[in-house]
Order: C-alpha cells, then sequence, then structure tokens
C-alpha cells in the first residue's frame, strides 16, 4: 500500500504534553475524523520523525501506545497501518461546522445520460452505434507510438506544438479528406480536438451569443441539443424523414426566425441512420447562403457504408461556403484514441483555435503523431476496409434476429452504413417499463425519449450492433423479443 510523501500531522509542541501523546493523539483524532481509513499505511517512523522535527525514538513510542490501544497494528516487514478491526467512522461531513459554508453562486450543469458503457455488470449493451474496441489495431497502434519515440528529436515533441495539433496528422487528414470525402482543404485550416464531442463545443461557443437560434435536426443527436442550449441558444427542431432533414421546413423556419446555424448528420443520420438525399443536400447549402447561416456537418461515421458508391461530404461541394465540417478517428479506431477535428472557413477555424488555447493548450501530440504514422503507412485503410467487412456481417445478422425475435411487430429501416439500426415497435409499449424489464434480465437500450427535443414518448428505438459479437447480438435480441411479448400480455 502507498504511503504519504509528506504527513499531514501538525504537532504543537506545547508543554503540557509529552511528545509521545501529541503524536499519538494526533494520530488518534485523524482516525476519529475518518481521514486516517481502516487499513491506512501509516508513514515509517524515520520518515514521520524526520517530517515533524523529533527523534525517531520518540514515533517508535507513540506507534507503539497506538498499537497497545488497538488502534494501529504492526504488519511484520510491512510497517504500521491503520488497525483494521476499527469500526466504521461516521461521515462528519454534513455536521456544522465552525467554518463557514461556501455561497459564491455559480452555473450548476446537469448529468449527462451515459449510454455508451454498461449501467451494471454484465449487460449487453446495445448503445448508441459504438465500435468495437475488441477490433481495434492495438499492436499497430503500440508499434506506431514505438516508432515516435525512436525518431530522432523525440525530445521536441514533450515541449508546446501547435495548438491545431500535429502537423503531420493534419497532412495525413489532409490527404484522406481530398481522397475519400472529397473535400480539398489545406492543412493549416484543420484543427485537432479531443474527439468531435470538443470540436461540436468549439463550434457552438464561436457561432452562438445568448439568444441565438439553431435548428436542430428531430430526432436527432441530444449531446448537441445540450451544448447549443448552455451556450445560450434558442433551439428549434425540423423533423427528418426517409429523405434526411426536412429542408422545406427548415426554410418556412428561416421565413420567419433568422437562424444562425443547422447541426445536420448527412451521411447516416444520428438515430434514424438515413443518408440525406442529394436533391436536399443542394437545397441546404442553397438556403444556407440565401438565408446566411452556417451548416454544422458532424460526418461522424463516414468509413462505415456498406452500400455501393461514395456519398461525398456535404462539405465537398462548390456552394459548401458555409459549411463547418465535424470528423472523429475515435469510432474508426476505438473510443478511447480521442481524436476528432473541424475544419470550415479560415476566419472561423482561426477564432475556434483561439478559443481552443484558453481551454486546452493542446492536444496529445505522441499520439497524433502515432496515429499519422499509422495513416502513412497504410495501415488505418487496412483497418477500416477489415472492420466494415466485420460490421456489415454484425448488421446483417442482426436484421435477421429482429426479424426472427420480433417478426412482423416491427418495421425497421435497413442502415447502408453506420453501426446501429433504427427500428419501430407498431404496438404501443411503455417504453420505461420496457427498458427496465431488460435491465433485469442483462440487456440495456438507449432511452428513445432521449432522440427528440421535447422527450416525447416515442415507439421507436435506436439499437447498436458494434460493439456486440454473434453470441452477444444473438442472446441479447432473443431477450429482447421474449420481454417485448409479455409486455403484450
Amino acid at each position: 500500500m502507498l504511503r504519504p510523501w509528506k504527513t499531514i500531522f501538525n504537532v504543537s509542541f506545547n508543554a503540557q504534553q509529552t511528545l509521545v501523546e501529541q503524536i499519538s493523539g494526533v494520530i488518534r483524532n485523524e482516525i476519529i475524523k475518518g481521514r486516517l481509513e481502516r487499513g491506512a499505511a501509516l508513514p515509517g517512523s524515520r520518515l514521520l520523525a524526520a517530517d515533524i522535527g523529533v527523534n525517531r525514538k520518540t514515533v517508535v513510542f507513540a506507534y507503539e501506545v497506538l498499537v497497545a490501544e488497538g488502534w494501529l497494528e504492526s504488519k511484520h516487514k510491512s510497517g504500521t497501518f491503520v488497525s483494521a478491526n476499527l469500526p466504521l467512522m461516521k461521515d462528519r461531513s454534513g455536521q456544522s461546522s465552525k467554518y463557514p459554508l461556501s455561497n459564491f453562486e455559480y452555473i450548476q450543469y446537469a448529468s449527462f445520460t451515459v449510454t455508451d458503457r454498461p449501467l451494471a455488470e454484465n449487460l449487453i449493451v446495445f448503445n448508441e452505434g459504438a465500435p468495437d474496441t475488441r477490433l481495434a489495431p492495438l499492436k499497430e497502434l503500440s508499434a506506431g507510438y514505438k516508432r515516435v519515440f525512436q525518431r530522432q528529436g523525440k525530445w521536441r515533441l514533450l515541449g508546446y506544438g501547435s495548438e491545431k495539433g500535429a502537423i503531420k496528422l493534419r497532412e495525413m487528414l489532409s490527404i484522406m479528406l481530398s481522397r475519400d470525402r472529397g473535400l480539398h482543404v489545406d492543412a493549416d485550416n484543420i484543427c485537432v480536438t479531443r474527439g468531435s464531442q470538443m470540436a461540436i463545443y468549439l463550434a457552438a461557443r464561436v457561432l452562438v451569443r445568448p439568444g441565438d437560434v439553431i435548428a436542430i435536426e428531430n430526432p436527432g443527436y441530444y449531446a448537441v441539443r445540450k451544448l447549443f442550449h448552455e451556450a445560450g441558444a434558442i433551439l428549434k427542431a425540423v423533423e427528418v424523414d426517409k429523405d434526411g432533414i426536412d429542408v422545406d421546413a427548415l426554410e418556412r423556419l428561416c421565413i420567419t426566425t433568422k437562424i444562425k446555424a443547422v447541426y445536420v448528420t448527412p451521411h447516416h443520420q444520428f438515430p434514424t441512420t438515413v443518408t440525406m438525399q442529394a436533391g436536399r443536400r443542394m437545397r441546404l447549402l442553397e438556403l444556407s447562403l440565401k438565408y446566411s447561416f452556417a451548416v454544422i456537418e458532424d460526418d461522424y461515421d463516414h468509413e462505415y457504408h456498406f452500400g455501393t458508391g461514395n456519398n461525398l461530404a456535404l462539405a465537398s461541394h462548390e456552394m459548401a461556403a458555409n459549411v463547418i465540417y465535424i470528423s472523429s478517428l475515435s469510432k474508426l479506431i476505438a473510443p478511447a484514441i480521442r481524436v476528432g477535428y473541424i475544419t470550415g472557413p479560415a476566419s472561423f477555424i482561426q477564432s475556434l483555435v483561439n478559443l481552443r488555447v484558453q481551454i486546452d493548450r493542446q492536444g496529445d501530440a505522441i499520439l497524433e503523431n502515432a496515429i499519422a504514422e499509422l495513416m502513412e503507412d497504410g495501415t488505418i485503410a487496412r483497418h477500416a476496409r477489415k472492420a466494415v467487412g466485420v460490421y456489415k456481417e454484425r448488421r446483417d445478422l442482426m436484421l435477421a434476429c429482429l426479424q426472427e425475435n420480433f417478426g412482423h411487430h416491427i418495421t425497421y429501416h435497413k442502415p447502408e452504413g453506420g453501426l446501429a439500426c433504427w427500428l419501430q415497435f407498431k404496438n404501443d409499449l411503455n417504453m420505461d417499463q420496457y427498458i427496465t424489464g431488460l435491465r433485469q434480465k442483462g440487456v440495456q437500450i438507449v432511452p428513445p425519449a432521449s432522440f427528440y427535443l421535447n422527450n416525447q414518448s416515442t415507439n421507436f428505438i435506436r439499437l447498436g450492433y458494434g460493439s456486440l459479437n454473434a453470441e452477444e447480438l444473438i442472446t441479447g435480441l432473443k431477450i429482447m423479443g421474449d420481454t417485448y411479448y409479455q409486455a403484450l400480455l
């Protein structure tokens, strides 16, 4: 057990008590207060003696007194510890104190609902569409780190670098965006962030003044609603159908209301998974120029497309002057690899970079250079091809299991990409009770009301299949089917 480097014991050296009494009394009080817990290791007698400025034998005698009283216990060749046989000391933090309580005002941020990891042990989690970390190229990433540290001049990476991110990674991203997504963007106009969530946060803070109107997809990404709301924006919902966001409804909103920006997920709409059709993409860009609003394109899972052809990014179009493009490598590699990026009009990106410096001087230069190595040698591209094949098989298995376990009781849109499926129950269902019943049987799903601006009750659910293997999918969907039929009785 680790011992403290420095003690917190305060000995006053008063004349009314011996040093042994004072030291033993201080330790005894720390145990009673709960600051020294059962089993806690005390400093060695030599260290404590040097720290408080007494003879070592004085500390040894004080320890012996406390051992004799049962407060401490001595373990041969291990040291001195608070006795494990003591009762748990009561938490006195809520009791009155001679010290005043804090009384300054501050903003209270609401807790954020976690849906991408188990809320309890041994749950099969149908999350919102996370990748399977078991597929991550860990060996190659480790080798990339090693090459970075073997490079001549590696010590420079330990100092401050560009607030926009490692130049090597930005150059690789520039090449990838041009080759795979049709964007022609200079590396100097890319800002690397700690995941796409950070990029969205920065964009919101640069764009929004209190009272500005932001249009969002409905249903849509609840985290974005929270970010824009806390930045002071007024949110206006625009419905989504089988072709993506309703641009006619968006124009009607623009006629009556000045909007600052619209947030869209055109490649695979979140949560419905539909792809925005070409005509709507053109119309959206035309509206952005006509009514002078920004388009925030969140391309969160571009690599995972199973159909023929490649839908280029909205930002690749010649009319995309007002598009702010955000994407990430986290879903491609692993969620723990916090690497996102953002590009857009040069002056906007520079303002965003200036803000980023205030809250996060720079990203992880070692990680960014290691990933750049893997992009340059083709590892990332090979991993993407392999992952797409695995996820396509899982999608097909999921659709087969849905058909087997629910039959005509559901309808769904077959996703042409992404890592999740959007389905609707035909019968009315008490979703809260259904979710509770699933949890009791070891299955967790995302509460569907969170996708809607007004948290409305809905019979739609989004089931992420990417992070589950075949056995988990089969078992989880069987439980979901059985629980559904029981709920109908």
